[in-house]
């Protein structure tokens, strides 16, 4: 991409709605990163962030577990949903060892997140890679049509082109353009709404917005529900200005669900019960 080229992202954060979003996620994230708590024990509260992210996420695809369940199960093999949470808490741990290598090959990451998600479930010719003509994608959630595979592969060159190069957009922008296209995409075979949920977290985290990752968006898509999660994702499919909007902003709802969620934490910490 030329250093000359229009940026592509940040039409999209001068979108009606969005710079509000984007100034009501900064401050709600200002303000758990301001909290007392966050100077001493900011590993607990991303660690608690970290597992009721997964939770979150794998509620979405379909296993929407208590969160004492997950806290307590140990075997994640044995049933759909079990293999579900698994893929889920299991991508919640990797995600933050991919931050370095983001920026230079996203399309690296994507595949080693499907990996980490597989976790050998999947046939292994099917891991790790974006799906072959002819090849189906599992993802219960998303019902619209499913693109050919030369059409997933062009598109996640362009979105490769367009994390590498940066954008002045905000992070927000960005993230939600990433979790929305590898949704629109489900360029593997299986656990595309885990991956593409989890590279959000890697851009909300990589751009310093997040840095500690305790503001888990997941935990917000699953509060709002796979109804609205829906309606939104369709905005971005539409791709019009008024559907891309609604998408940014729905995501930038779930990321303040995230923070009041990691700040209910942080009191509880506080008040020595958790």
């Amino acid at each position: 991409m030329s250093t000359n080229a229009p940026d592509p992202l940040a039409a999209l954060g001068a979108l009606p709605g969005v710079g509000d979003a984007v100034e009501s996620m900064r401050k709600a994230v200002d303000r758990v990163y301001g909290h007392r708590v966050m100077r001493r024990r900011s590993n607990e509260v991303a660690s608690e962030a970290a597992l009721r992210g997964a939770r979150g996420s794998a509620a979405l695809s379909g296993a929407d577990w208590a969160l004492e369940e997950v806290r307590r199960r140990t075997d994640f093999g044995a049933e759909n949903e079990a293999r579900i949470v698994g893929a889920a808490l299991r991508l919640s741990a990797e995600s933050g060892q991919l931050l370095s290598i983001w920026r230079q090959s996203p399309l690296r990451v994507l595949a080693r997140l499907h990996l980490v998600a597989a976790g050998g479930v999947a046939p292994d010719e099917a891991v790790g890679r974006p799906r072959l003509a002819g090849e189906t994608a599992d993802e219960p959630l998303v019902n619209a049509p499913l693109p050919d595979a030369d059409e997933v592969a062009a598109r996640l060159d362009g979105l490769s082109g367009l994390v590498i190069e940066g954008s002045s957009a905000p992070a927000l922008v960005t993230a939600a353009v990433v979790h929305g296209e590898l949704l629109a995409l489900r360029p593997f075979a299986s656990y595309n709404g885990l991956i593409a949920r989890a590279a959000e977290r890697i851009v909300l985290v990589g751009s310093g917005l997040d840095p500690k990752s305790i503001c888990p968006a997941e935990v917000g898509h699953a509060e709002l529900g796979r109804a609205a999660y829906a309606a939104a994702f369709d905005g971005y499919l539409s791709g019009t200005p008024e559907g891309m909007a609604a998408w940014i902003t729905h995501c930038g709802r779930a990321v303040e669900l995230g923070v009041r969620e990691s700040t209910a934490v942080c009191e509880a910490l506080q008040r020595g019960a958790a």
